[in-house]
């Protein structure tokens, strides 16, 4: 067995991967093994007793937008009767930010990678503060869910399909040129995202107003991008996966309560450890009392060396996460320590245009006692309320010291 070859084959197969922007589809029609009865959700896997505020909440408003509850009770009893099962996104090619909970009837962009031909999928994004995926599940929010299910949706699948397929890695490789970092900050993103489909989506709309509200609704959401982008992490991380001898990471995913990983040579096992809780800034009413666990799968952007990989290349991020123009170039170069390789197509002009740090190695990540580095949003703690701020965050290093142990016994070292 030869790490060091193995090691090259996995970053090289996450580098050369290139996500497509493919299709957009009703999850229960597109997402393998996804049934009626199912929820995905963010992170590893997780019970319903053992889920975080923002969790349980997440899961009342699906099921209350799916019919199956009428509130937080009838939810939880479903959901502990075993009549509706939860299992990670992770298990079935997804990827969701915060709670990440996917329902049947939501709509899932599809990504392709081209290279490998593998799929991945996200949902679509509503923007920023009392939203479910931050575990809100009040009218409003649910309205804002029918509306894009029912009205932007099918125009976004029509455009999509018209558009005949965008190239997310090309789009990341601008953006990162235009001050973005691809996970928390992902403006310049949003805005190329939203000019390509925005000659498809006036001709798919059935008027001028449905045209003027989606093309706005996406133009006033920073985040509009982030879903397909964490869908196209997805897909570059999962090209990683599955070879023998590798010790780059391919999932960082949080649900509130664990944090978990998973090696390329280690199969689908997860290694799990307690969430920390996130520190950065405050939205106004709110301080670090009222933060929940860290949670998210959003994290397969820093996987996928981008996110707070790639902060050198967004100094403008730490107005919202806190901090300096030069810690988020620091944050950066400290990544590089525990990296295989530097993107070849994700590159920072800050750094002389030099590759985003790439490859988490578990061995580098235990040797130099130095965990990744993670830009997050901050849900609150309580169900029901939503996004209280943004921040920085560090995996437990016990996970990735449990992953290494089980690599030398699955290897005999």
């Amino acid at each position: 067995m030869d790490i060091e070859k193995a090691n090259a084959q996995a970053t090289e197969q996450m580098m050369e991967a290139r996500p497509v922007l493919v299709g957009l589809g009703k999850a229960r029609d597109v997402i393998p093994g996804m049934r009626e009865n199912l929820l995905l959700h963010a992170g590893p896997p997780i019970t319903w007793a053992r889920a975080s505020g923002p969790m349980q909440g997440a899961i009342t408003g699906a099921l209350i937008f799916e019919g199956k509850a009428k509130d937080e009770a009838e939810a939880q009893a479903l959901v502990e009767s075993g009549e509706i099962e939860l299992e990670p996104c992770h298990h079935h090619g997804a990827a969701g930010p915060m709670a990440g909970v996917i329902c049947p009837s939501m709509s899932v962009y599809i990504i392709e990678n081209k290279t490998h031909g593998n799929k991945s999928y996200s949902n679509l994004n509503e923007g920023y503060g009392k939203v479910l995926r931050y575990g809100a599940y009040s009218e409003e929010v649910l309205e804002k869910l029918r509306w894009m299910e029912e009205v932007m949706a099918p125009v976004l699948a029509d455009a999509i399909a018209a558009s005949e397929g965008i190239d997310i890695r090309a789009l990341l490789a601008e953006a990162l040129h235009m001050g973005d970092e691809g996970h928390n900050r992902n403006k310049a993103g949003s805005i190329l995202y939203t000019t390509k489909l925005a000659p498809f989506i006036v001709r798919a709309a059935k008027s001028a107003d449905v045209a003027a509200d989606i093309l706005r609704a996406l133009g006033e959401n920073a985040l509009s991008v982030l879903n397909p982008v964490m869908a196209a992490c997805k897909a570059m991380a999962d090209a990683a996966h599955g070879i023998e001898g590798s010790t780059i990471v391919t999932v960082m995913a949080r649900n509130g309560t664990d944090f978990g990983i998973r090696v390329s040579g280690l199969g689908d096992r997860w290694f799990t450890a307690p969430v920390a809780v996130p520190k950065g800034l405050y939205f106004p009413g709110f301080t670090a009392e009222d933060s929940s666990g860290d949670i998210g799968d959003s994290t397969i952007t820093e996987t996928a060396g981008i996110g707070g990989f790639a902060m050198a290349s967004a100094p403008a991020i730490v107005t919202f996460v806190s901090g300096t123009p030069k810690d988020a170039i620091n944050a950066t170069m400290e990544m590089y320590e525990i990296c295989y390789a530097e993107h070849k197509y994700f590159n920072m002009p800050p750094l002389d245009f030099r590759g985003t740090p790439t490859g988490i190695d578990i061995r580098k990540v235990v040797e130099k006692g130095i965990t990744p580095r993670v830009n997050t949003g901050i849900a609150h703690k309580d169900a029901g309320v939503g996004q209280v701020g943004a921040g920085l965050v560090r995996p437990p290093m016990a996970m990735f010291e449990e992953a290494l142990m089980a690599f030398a016994e699955e290897y005999g070292i």
